[in-house]
């Protein structure tokens, strides 16, 4: 697992999460407070673009079995900009509407608890979403660490076997030499007889 990837990865769901948080925070906000917001949610999301396109170049520049496990997850997290970009873009058109606004302020009480509601549900669900991301990380991490294992392995029995064909050779080179060896001695005895009896008529 490529460690700059999970850092930009822990970069961008922290931002993400926290850039739920202002849309909900904007939308409760009217007047100054709001714009700047705005401002900062505009700056929040460049440079969460930014971190996405850090994490496709790191992804791109790994092994491929890497690259397609992290390559589908830039895929949610694209999916997951582009929702953040949209509830801006929501907002603002909201924001520029005065007679909605101002239809939001007369609504009175039921609007506000809708509104809280809203706020909760945003919460748990950027909450959510750092929990999904972190199970994310360990699942790949875990995924990787047994293909280097299953890797390991095989390398291991590669190496168990050509040490027993390397024994095996060894043994029988070993064999041939003391047969050799033995055959050499006979011949040299019974050459020796050989010529013991000859020379003794």
């Amino acid at each position: 697992m490529s460690e700059v990837f999970e850092g930009y990865e822990r970069q961008y769901c922290e931002l993400s999460a926290n850039l739920s948080k202002k849309c909900t925070a904007a939308s409760l906000l009217d007047g100054e407070q709001k714009r700047q917001k705005f401002s900062e949610i505009k700056a929040g999301l460049d440079d969460a673009e930014s971190l996405i396109r850090k994490m496709d170049l790191e992804a791109r520049s790994l092994q491929p079995n890497v690259k397609a496990v992290l390559l589908a997850k830039l895929r949610e997290y694209k999916s997951d900009l582009n929702n953040l970009k949209s509830e801006h873009k929501r907002l603002a058109s909201a924001n520029s509407n005065q007679a909605a606004r101002d239809d939001l302020l007369e609504s009175g009480m039921a609007d506000a608890m809708s509104v809280s509601a809203n706020q909760r549900g945003r919460l748990m669900m950027s909450t959510e979403r750092l929990n999904e991301s972190s199970d994310r990380i360990k699942e790949s991490r875990r995924t990787m660490l047994e293909t280097e294992e299953l890797g390991l392995h095989g390398v291991d029995d590669n190496i168990s076997k050509s040490k027993k064909i390397l024994t095996n050779m060894s043994r029988r080179m070993s064999r041939n030499k003391w047969i050799i060896s033995s055959i050499i001695v006979v011949l040299v005895v019974a050459i020796a007889l050989i010529l013991y009896f000859k020379l003794s008529k």
